[in-house]
């Protein structure tokens, strides 16, 4: 376990009445209560100064739905109501705040908790309120933004409100259509000097505008799409294939979901935003295109948060025989995400605390399409990920 500081880090999450959120705090409170043990969490056994202790973490955030988190969770089916009962009661008392929402951009999620502004700035004002009150009301030292709501559509990147400051300023003015609700919160985040981390596929804090923005007011970033399963594990097996010399000729992989973010998947616009980042790890990773690479996703109700991946992998070895590897991962797909954005809010606080600000390298294990700081491509193999996610924690020990 980390070594306890004392300092109380705040977690704001966009979408904090989904699957993913309510199942991270849920088992902070669980773990409070003495109730949960630190299984999972993927930096439960270092000892990093600095490291705000997971007993530190307070919740709040965002959402377009207004049930208090018990019900919600009970509602995703991620937990039981003995779970709740059983060192999780507090979720009973947390509802979510006023969130934006846009029809435009993520076309199968709707709620009637809507921030009601009369644009973008004023929507950004908000956002920015509920923050510096979240600071205020719980006695913070510092907060954290993750976004974790449904996939947005795909934005027009060529836009010019997406690619300078200033642009992006007067598209704050005018309701610029370029931009989204992702982004309104990124910047609002951003200007407001706090760390933001984006856990889903949507474009928001890498545009050029934002990262701008970031370097200007020393703020840490992380994104995006986390990686939990069926891209996690080509992360992890892509390298050894590379290593033994088996050449890749074809991969094929199948997911099916039945919870939220599978709904949002189920608009084609919302599901090529998934598309354009589960695609690109196995190139980068290979050396070589992989011309068969061919991923789908299915939104199917009745599996719910229980997550099923297959994938079958043909490759050429030794004398140009052919052989094939099939992998089925049946997963929770709340129970592997919600360790990881637990765990992206400790160290871009402690980020924030070393000084550091723009993209965070170090994170690139947890998601699918890291953020670089320097235009390179992004690293994707997982053990070279891990490496330089430990070496950075203990570099100032």
């Amino acid at each position: 376990m980390s070594m306890q500081t004392g300092r109380r880090v705040g977690v704001a999450f966009v979408g904090m009445g989904g699957a993913v959120a309510t199942t991270a705090i849920a088992g902070i409170e669980m773990i409070k209560s003495g109730s949960n043990r630190l299984d999972g969490l993927p930096l439960a056994g270092l000892s990093v100064a600095g490291l705000a202790d997971y007993k530190d973490l307070v919740f709040g955030g965002w959402d377009l739905n207004d049930d208090d988190l018990a019900s919600a969770a009970t509602g995703h089916g991620v937990l039981t109501k003995q779970d709740i009962e059983n060192g999780a009661q507090v979720l009973k008392g947390i509802k979510p705040w006023p969130a934006v929402g846009s029809a435009k951009f993520c076309k199968n999620i709707e709620g009637a908790n809507r921030i009601v502004a009369a644009d973008h700035r004023e929507a950004v004002s908000v956002i920015a309120n509920d923050l510096r009150r979240f600071r205020l009301e719980s006695n913070l030292d510092e907060v954290v933004v993750i976004n974790l709501a449904s996939t947005e559509r795909w934005p027009n990147l060529d836009a010019p409100a997406l690619n300078s400051r200033d642009a992006f300023e007067k598209g704050l003015d005018s309701s610029d259509e370029a931009i989204s609700p992702a982004m309104l919160y990124a910047y609002a985040a951003i200007q407001s000097g706090v760390p933001y981390a984006n856990f889903t596929p949507s474009v928001a804090a890498d545009i050029p505008a934002l990262l701008e923005l970031a370097r200007e007011n020393g703020v840490p970033l992380a994104g995006k799409d986390g990686k939990t399963g069926q891209t996690m594990m080509k992360t992890v097996l892509a390298p050894a294939l590379k290593a033994r010399a088996l050449h890749v000729d074809g991969w094929f992989s199948t997911n099916i979901l039945g919870n939220r973010d599978g709904l949002a998947l189920n608009d084609k616009d919302s599901l090529q935003s998934k598309l354009n980042t589960k695609g690109t790890v196995l190139d980068s990773i290979l050396g070589y295109p992989v011309e068969d690479h061919l991923v789908h996703i299915h939104y199917y109700r009745p599996r719910g948060d229980d997550k099923e991946a297959w994938d079958n992998i043909d490759v050429t070895g030794f004398l140009g025989q052919r052989m094939q590897i099939k992998v089925n991962f049946l997963c929770k797909d709340s129970i592997l995400a919600a360790p990881l954005v637990i765990e992206i809010a400790r160290v871009l606080d402690l980020a924030k605390k070393r000084g550091e600000s723009g993209p965070q390298e170090q994170l690139s294990s947890f998601f699918k399409a890291p953020m670089v700081a320097n235009g390179h491509g992004p690293e994707h193999d997982f053990g070279k990920q891990q490496h330089m996610l430990l070496e950075w924690l203990g570099g100032q020990q």
